[in-house]
């Protein structure tokens, strides 16, 4: 017995739904990873720079160009980045 193809028009547009959010997703993620690949298999280096919350390597790199995976050679690192920390610290109490 046939099915009508009506019964397969909702079908369709779930699939093409899914199909619509996984590429927009994908396409998300591609911009926020500065245009980029998304990091997989991370090495030992990347798994032991991590602390806490963020990665240190990425974070510095996101201080420095404003993109997490963004990196730059310049020889000299720009003003106010005289310390390689991101933690702000009080004020001495006079």
């Amino acid at each position: 017995m046939p099915v009508p193809f009506e019964a397969l028009i909702p079908y369709g547009i779930i699939l093409a739904m899914f199909g619509a959010t996984g590429a927009g997703l994908s396409k998300l993620r591609h911009w926020q990873n500065g245009h980029k690949r998304p990091r997989r298999s991370l090495d030992q280096w990347d798994r032991q720079s991590t602390i806490l919350e963020g990665r240190i390597l990425m974070d510095r790199d996101r201080r420095l160009t404003g993109l997490l995976r963004g990196q730059n050679d310049e020889a000299l690192a720009p003003a106010g980045f005289e310390l390689n920390n991101p933690w702000r610290v009080e004020k001495r109490m006079a």
